[in-house]
């Protein structure tokens, strides 16, 4: 259970806050779960809070579950296998084989 003090503490987290931790869910054991077949190339939204995360094609319906779980919720949305998670005008690079 969270308490309320954590809970209104992350409403005040920066983006580059929210960031950190989401990235260090992923890499300290979401990473291993999810980085593989078909889960490449698909965006992966993480709770910061939390490490609770889902997996979709757009991101949109995992943010959606997460803020109906929690409407407080900072997200943090990541490309599985990939440096960046949009491109504008340049390639995308992948960092998983």
């Amino acid at each position: 259970m969270v308490r309320a003090g954590v809970i209104m503490e992350a409403l005040f987290w920066t983006v580059e806050e929210v960031a950190h931790r989401a990235k260090q869910f992923y890499e300290h054991g979401i990473r291993q779960q999810v980085e593989h077949g078909d889960n490449i190339g698909k965006m992966i939204v993480i709770d910061a809070e939390t490490g609770e995360y889902g997996i979709d094609k757009t991101g949109v319906e995992s943010a959606l579950k997460l803020k109906q779980k929690n409407p407080n919720a900072r997200l943090f949305t990541m490309r599985i296998g990939y440096d960046v998670a949009f491109g504008f005008g340049a390639s995308m690079e992948r960092i998983v084989e």
